[in-house]
This record gives C-alpha cells, structure tokens and sequence, in this order.
C-alpha cells in the first residue's frame, strides 16, 4: 500500500467521528461533509511526520474549518435534528459521549444540541467540543484563539442559553458566585487553609500580573498553591463587588483601592483568579462594591 492510500485509509477511520462534530457545529448536512472534506485536503497537504496524535489533529482542523464557516455565514441554514436523514446521520457519527448526550437531550431537547443559533461562534465551538465531545478546555483554547478560562466561560455560557435560561441562570449564577467568594474570604480571614481549598477548583489558575523576574510567577496552578497564595494579610481589607459583571474581589484598606482579584466560576467553584494592581489597569475596571 503506498503512503497516499494508507493515509486516506487512516482517514477513513475518522469520519464519522469529524462529520459528528461538523454536523453538530454547523447543524448542516452538506456543511458538514464540506468541512470534513477541507479537513482532508488540510491533511493531504500536510508533514504526517509532524502529527502525534492524527485523530486530536483533524478533530482541531475540522473545527477551526467549522468555526471559519460560522463566522462567514451571511444568512444561517440548519437542517431540522427531527428529519429522518439527520437522524440517521447522528446515528451513524455520534462519537459524542452517549451518556452526556442522553443528559443533554432530556434537558433541552435533541433538536437543539445541533440547532444553536442562539450561540455565537465561539460559543458553539467551545460548547460542541466540551459538553458533547468532552474535549478539555486546554485543547479547545488555541482553537478558538481565547485563554483556558475564558473557554470555561464561554462553554459555562453556552450551556445556559441552549437551555433557554439564561437570564435566570444569570441571577442565579451571581447568588452563587458572591456565596463562594463569601466563603473564601471567611476562610481567609481566619487563616482556614482547607475550607479555602474547597472553593477552589482542583485546576484552578491564578494568574498575577508579574513576571518571573520579579520574584513571583506569572502564573500558578492548582488548588493548594493557589491557596497559598491567598492566604494573603490584607483579607481583613477585602470585600466582595461586582468586577466587570462578575463577583470578585476588592481589597481597598482605608478606602485606598490596592488591588482586585477577578474571579471565574465554573461547576461551583472558583477556576480563574487574576491579580490586579496596576493603576492603569484597575482604572479601566467596571467595579461595584456588594454588601457582605
């Protein structure tokens, strides 16, 4: 067998699963399929010897085609989940985690897993990938050109508003937040190193605004170093407030505002901290201070 065979035979074996996630991003039958065709001709062209993992590949490749052809579109054509093609289509590409997608369609219903055009582009991908596709948020990031967090967010996003509940799932969501960092900022003031890790999700990442040159790392991950981290002497000075529409917080003392803490929530825990002390940067902040 010569190279080209053997490589439209390894190929071959991923289709189904690249017109599953095609099919769910663009929720089109011939978008689909000329998406997973660009996604070969992208292969074709390519150094094999470069590629470690050929299915992580071309499920990467076919979503940023995905995405591209979300972005172009002018006027937006879906074919109905409910017609007999289509479902025999998800019959034949599912490759989703059938467990979460049996989840999924009683609580929303099958036809919008596919029928999203409520979500933005971004949104879909990252929702497609996550919740149906259980691709991590770290590979799903350079797809879409947005950090780690700001995927959790956009997929966190995503998955209220296929629901219908977003308004709601946004109050809600406040009510929760402010009782997590509540609860963080209690620990913290009395010095409780493990009731502060349990608001903290296990992969957590805090991120500080110095360089490594200045004696901190930009960057921080997991729960107990970030916990760490925030057993800071200034908690007593810290209040909860609303930083750019999202609970966080503000450690002012003596009404002199030194720093904010932006948070990011995900599943009932705290995954993002970003540090904040520059003047410039703090004075482009939309903060509101909220009652404790």
């Amino acid at each position: 067998m010569d190279e080209r065979n053997w490589l439209a035979e390894q190929f071959e074996s991923h289709r189904a699963h690249l017109q599953g996630v095609a099919y769910r991003m663009l929720g089109s039958l011939s978008e689909a399929d000329d998406a997973v065709q660009e996604s070969w001709l992208r292969l074709s062209r390519s150094d094999q010897d470069q590629i470690d993992n050929l299915g992580g590949w071309l499920t990467t490749v076919v979503s940023r085609v995905c995405l591209d052809m979300l972005r172009s579109r002018k006027s937006r054509r879906e074919d109905p989940m409910t017609s007999p093609e289509a479902q025999r289509f998800m019959d034949r590409a599912s490759g989703g985690n059938p467990e979460q997608e049996a989840i999924l369609a009683d609580s929303v219903g099958l036809a919008l897993l596919v029928v999203l055009g409520n979500l933005n582009p971004v949104e879909r991908i990252a929702f497609v990938l996550h919740d149906i596709f259980a691709v991590p948020f770290t590979e799903i990031a350079p797809i879409i050109g947005r950090s780690e967090m700001a995927v959790r967010q956009l997929a966190s996003r995503a998955r209220r508003r296929v629901q219908g509940t977003e308004e709601t799932a946004r109050r809600t969501d406040l009510v929760a937040q402010k009782a997590l960092v509540d609860a963080f900022l209690a620990a913290a003031r009395n010095g409780d190193f493990e009731s502060i890790i349990e608001v903290l999700d296990p992969e957590v990442v805090l991120r500080s605004g110095r360089t490594v040159s200045e004696g901190n790392a930009a960057e921080i991950r997991g729960a107990r170093d970030v916990a760490k981290m925030l057993m800071f002497g200034r908690a007593r000075a810290a209040r909860p407030a609303l930083v750019n529409g999202e609970v966080g917080i503000l450690v002012a003392p003596r009404g002199h505002l030194l720093l904010v803490l932006a948070l990011s929530f995900a599943e009932g825990k705290i995954v993002g901290i970003e540090q904040v002390d520059d003047p410039a940067r703090l004075a482009k902040l939309d903060l509101a201070h909220l009652g404790e």
